[in-house]
C-alpha cells in the first residue's frame, strides 16, 4: 500500500495529468497531455502520444478496463512498481529522448524546465541543481531514469528523484 508520501507524489502529478480537469484520467487526458507538450516544444506528437498512450493502458488494464482511472487505481500501479520496475525505466528512457531537444544525449537545465511545464501545465518549481546528480550541469540518460524511478517507485523523501515535478506536498 502506498505510504502517504507516495500518495503524495501522485496526487501532484495526477492533478496534472488531469488535463480535462474532470477529477478522472482517461484517454482524452493522455491525448490531451502529448499536446500540450508537442505545442510547447514542437516535437514529435507521434512519439509522446505513443508513451502516454502506453501509460493509458497499463492505468486503463490496473482498472478492471474502465474508461476512467481514479487516483487510487494510480496509486495501485504504483504499488507494484518497486518489483517491476522496468515499465518505469522504459518511460524514462522514451522520455529523456523527447526532453533532449538537441540529440546532444544529456538534458540540460532548460529542456527539464520545458519539460515540466509540459507535465504541469504551467512552470514548475524544481530545483534543477538537485536533481544533477553528478553536478555538471547537466543529465544524462542514466541520471533521468534514476529519478524517475525514484520518483514513481521509491518512498524516500530524501530521494532527489522525489522532487522531480517540485516540492511535494502532503496529501
Amino acid at each position: 500500500m502506498a505510504s502517504e508520501f507516495q500518495r503524495s507524489k501522485v496526487v501532484l502529478v495526477f492533478g496534472a495529468m488531469d488535463v480535462t480537469g474532470d477529477g478522472y484520467l482517461t484517454e482524452e487526458d493522455f491525448r490531451l497531455l502529448a499536446q500540450r507538450w508537442s505545442a510547447l516544444r514542437g516535437s514529435d506528437e507521434k512519439l509522446l502520444t505513443q508513451v502516454m498512450l502506453g501509460w493509458w493502458e497499463t492505468l486503463q488494464q490496473a482498472a478492471g478496463g474502465a474508461e476512467r482511472v481514479t487516483l487510487d487505481d494510480v496509486l495501485s500501479v504504483v504499488d507494484l512498481l518497486p518489483d517491476n520496475i522496468e515499465p518505469v525505466l522504459g518511460t524514462a528512457d522514451a522520455m529523456f529522448g523527447v526532453v533532449d531537444s538537441d540529440n546532444d544525449d544529456y538534458v540540460s537545465e532548460d529542456e527539464y524546465r520545458v519539460m515540466i511545464e509540459a507535465w504541469l501545465g504551467h512552470e514548475g518549481d524544481t530545483d534543477f541543481t538537485v536533481l544533477d546528480l553528478d553536478g555538471d550541469g547537466r543529465l544524462s540518460r542514466a541520471e533521468f531514469a534514476t529519478l524517475w524511478a525514484e520518483f514513481w517507485a521509491g518512498d524516500d523523501e530524501d530521494a532527489p528523484g522525489s522532487y522531480v515535478f517540485g516540492p511535494v506536498q502532503a496529501a
